[in-house]
């Protein structure tokens, strides 16, 4: 019995951790549409806002008309707290946000175009300036509007990860660690480029290597913890991984 006993501990604690993420607070709230739970969909909305860019950009909208669609269908989902239909989705946050935009688009953003909407709060600013020129570098596809949206979405999660380690090294001193390492998470080092930076650091080309894999260790759990956010239950954790992953290697 003893011998289980941190193994279940730490169990625990995951299970406690997992609790307080944000699409699992919403999904909690039920029916209840408590400031917390609207608190946590409106940092999810703010977060991951540029996938639905994306995909209104990809249905063949212009800019300044995507960046509408968006503040308005989120203006309407925070306004209008749509924590019970939330809830009946019960789904991934990737999904719902998906299904619930273009529900948005066919029922009433036609409408809503047409009302004036001066002196309206606007609930989530979205800097498209940045966004626009970011979709603009990419090459041009054939992918589908719903494939740019999942491909954009798993770039997201990745940047925000990636953001959340920097800010790690940071606040721990190691900002020009963080610096020299990171390059390294999109592939492996040409030959000597280890024995270069060890010359920089002061530290031996395996010293380095051993680095460069606990960096990626520590990018692979930041990106669990941004996923985590974003799923309704911990066990999905590792099925989201692996579509993203897919997503963002193909």
């Amino acid at each position: 019995m003893s011998s289980n006993q941190p193994e279940d501990e730490s169990g625990q604690r995951a299970a406690a951790q997992f609790a307080t993420t944000h699409w699992s607070t919403v999904l909690a709230a039920g029916d209840s549409a408590s400031p917390g739970a609207l608190a946590a969909l409106e940092r999810l909305c703010r977060a991951y806002w540029y996938p639905l860019y994306a995909f209104a950009r990809r249905n063949g909208n212009p800019p300044e008309e995507a960046k509408d669609s968006a503040q308005a269908f989120f203006e309407a989902l925070i306004e209008r707290q749509f924590i019970r239909d939330v809830v009946r989705e019960r789904g991934r946050f990737r999904t719902f946000l998906l299904t619930a935009f273009k529900r948005f688009l066919i029922n009433e953003w036609h409408r809503r175009r047409t009302l004036k909407r001066g002196g309206s709060v606007v609930i989530l600013p979205l800097d498209t300036d940045a966004t626009e020129a970011a979709h603009a570098a990419e090459a041009p596809t054939q992918e589908s509007p719903d494939h740019v949206y999942d491909r954009v979405w798993a770039r997201t999660v990745m940047e925000h990860a990636l953001r959340q380690l920097e800010t790690e090294f940071a606040d721990s001193g190691k900002a020009r660690e963080f610096t020299v390492l990171s390059p390294f998470l999109s592939g492996p080092a040409d030959p000597g480029e280890y024995a270069k930076i060890g010359e920089r650091l002061g530290i031996s080309p395996h010293a380095v290597a051993a680095a460069v894999q606990r960096f990626r260790r520590r990018y692979r759990k930041s990106v669990r913890a941004e996923i985590a956010h974003t799923v309704p239950v911990a066990a999905d954790i590792d099925a989201e991984m692996r579509y993203l992953v897919e997503l963002f290697t193909c």
